[in-house]
């Protein structure tokens, strides 16, 4: 840990302050033919999926380490097929990714949340679980926390998933490729319902994802430098932050009462053996 704050400090400049962003001026649309809707000042954006094009925007910034907080409503009733996805991706061909999937389902059935981390553009990192809500029938906060220590994904503050920094035993960890915050709506019936067993229904049609209070406490990255000090960590308290027992407390809630797939478990995929991660203390 001392490494990493050591290398991190020889990195950074200055402080920043975060604030709730504004998808007028913190985003662009790129793609989606007009499918993409800022609403209500800025405060408000929409997703459409339609048979003949899905859409998606990325934040303005690039960022390396922060706490992404984002607001999202999913597709309600039969959105079997349909994918929506909240993620950070570096550029490249050895990219870096921090994935947050949201896999459609039949009207009654629970979404499955995907979840992934790819380090020099291997991925094959896969937990997925159920929520414990409803989450087509309002807004919930979906957040993932980047430090130098660890990865945490969480739901209304609740962790489902750490991915640790675990260098020292040989596991690759994202910690130098900046990355931006991606978001889309798109038509995966291949492979996102039971396997691709379920199609897409394309007279519900369309389908809506909305987004609101997306905020990036997070250091900004320009210019080969990260807007964040090291010399004043009250600033940026995530850059350090880590599960205490009442957050770890949860996270094994979660994970035995709505975990339905964990790469670690999986030895028939891993036949050679699981993975380092899997098995590191």
């Amino acid at each position: 840990m001392r490494t990493s704050l050591l290398l991190l400090s020889g990195l950074i400049s200055f402080v920043m302050v975060a604030s709730a962003a504004n998808f007028n001026q913190d985003i662009d649309v790129t793609w989606g033919d007009g499918r993409v809707k800022i609403l209500e000042n800025g405060n408000l954006l929409t997703l459409t999926l339609d048979k003949f094009s899905g859409s998606g925007f990325q934040s303005k910034n690039q960022y390396l380490f922060g706490k992404i907080d984002m607001n999202i409503k999913l597709v309600p009733g039969n959105s079997a097929g349909t994918v929506t996805t909240y993620y950070l991706r570096s550029e490249g061909s050895t990219w870096d990714e921090i994935d947050f999937e949201f896999l459609g389902n039949l009207s009654g059935d629970p979404y499955i949340v995907h979840t992934n981390v790819y380090t020099q553009g291997k991925g094959d990192k896969e937990q997925q679980f159920y929520l414990w809500f409803d989450p087509t029938k309002d807004f919930h906060t979906y957040s993932l926390l980047w430090n130098p220590q660890r990865i945490i994904f969480s739901v209304d503050g609740t962790p489902i998933r750490e991915f640790k920094n675990l260098e020292s035993t040989g596991v690759a960890f994202p910690k130098s490729q900046p990355m931006r915050v991606y978001s889309s709506l798109w038509n995966a019936d291949d492979w996102a319902t039971r396997g691709g067993l379920v199609k897409t229904d394309w007279s519900k049609a369309p389908f809506t994802a909305a987004y609101r209070n997306y905020k990036a406490d997070a250091c900004v990255w320009s210019s080969g430098k990260s807007s964040c000090s090291s010399t004043s960590p009250s600033q940026n308290s995530w850059l350090s932050q880590e599960l205490d027992i009442t957050s770890q407390e949860k996270l094994k809630w979660v994970q035995k009462n709505y975990m339905i797939y964990n790469y670690c478990t999986d030895t028939k995929r891993f036949p050679q053996g699981l993975p380092k991660e899997c098995t590191a203390p």
